[in-house]
């Protein structure tokens, strides 16, 4: 070896390992603070106990580890899943006690075709977590309304309203469209109060007996509702337009009412039990007061002490 070679190697400059760890991060952080990747999600774990989650996103060629923490989670539109195409926004770091690199999370959008279907996911609304009135657009015959008024009486007694319609037919879309814009027409403070909730039923049948479903106004009748609606058509098999418009899809009429109304004995029971925590809580909380006013009683001097001075 030279005496060139070896002065300029003995001139180079001596890094600790936690010096290279931190520039190398620093380095990657400043060159890709903003970045957009493509991937597929490979061993999604989470969200764990910390409501973080974490997983890979990988191509053909190459993995990038990556995490999305709690508060991110919080916002997502939609529930990663193991194998699904995304694009995901955020910043690269280096993680130096391995030596590795990953992307932080702050959005994730579905790629492809599943961008579209998260855009309609998007567009639906909540369902009120406890109802005051329900409204069901069914056949006032059959099983199907005696399965939902049964349920929700089991759960969570309420005021039902029925809008009776034909179910199958040349009529039945005209009928349903009919319904859900008269529901949506009533006031809260009419002499019919406007359900919170509506639910559009039909038992199971052939294409043709559902074909009614397959509107296009009555789609976008249930599309522009201001009342949320959850579709019970056919059986979990069947699927109709209203489905995809609706904000909720019931495999079934009894499950549509199970997705209705919460269980009245459950939400007691923790009731109660919220109710019991806090009583002892409150309780823990004064005993600790009054042991605190009790220590610092015993640091002060008695009465007789304090008048002792004034009595002389």
């Amino acid at each position: 070896m030279s005496e060139a070679a070896t002065e300029s190697r003995s001139n180079a400059t001596e890094y600790t390992v936690s010096e290279i760890s931190g520039a190398l991060k620093r380095t990657v952080e400043d060159a890709f603070g903003n970045v957009r990747v493509r991937g597929e999600i490979s061993g999604y774990r989470g969200p764990h106990s910390s409501g973080h989650a974490y997983f890979a996103l990988k191509d053909d060629r190459a993995r990038i580890e990556a995490v999305v923490w709690k508060t991110t989670m919080a916002r997502l539109k939609f529930r990663p899943e193991e194998g699904m195409e995304v694009i995901a926004s955020g910043r690269l770091t280096t993680y130096p006690g391995k030596s590795n690199y990953q992307i932080v999370i702050d959005n994730l959008e579905p790629a492809g075709a599943g961008a579209l279907m998260a855009l309609l996911e998007e567009r639906k609304r909540r369902l009120p977590f406890m109802p005051r009135v329900i409204g069901v657009i069914t056949s006032p015959t059959g099983s199907v309304i005696r399965d939902i008024i049964h349920r929700i009486k089991d759960r969570f007694p309420l005021t039902v309203l029925v809008w009776p319609v034909r179910v199958q037919g040349d009529t039945t879309a005209k009928e349903v469209t009919a319904a859900v814009n008269g529901f949506n027409a009533l006031t809260w403070d009419g002499a019919i109060r406007q359900p919170d909730l509506l639910i559009v039923a039909r038992g199971g049948g052939s294409l043709e007996d559902l074909w009614g479903f397959n509107d296009e106004g009555l789609a976008r009748a249930v599309a522009a509702s201001r009342i949320p609606i959850i579709s019970a058509v056919g059986h979990e098999t069947d699927w109709t337009l209203v489905d995809f418009v609706a904000d909720m899809r019931a495999p079934t009429p009894t499950g549509a009412a199970e997705m209705a109304v919460p269980v009245k004995a459950e939400l007691e029971a923790t009731l109660a039990n919220l109710g019991a925590r806090l009583s002892a809580c409150t309780s823990r909380h004064l005993d600790r007061k009054r042991q605190a006013v009790r220590a610092a009683a015993r640091a002060l001097p008695s009465p007789d002490q304090l008048l002792a001075l004034p009595r002389r």
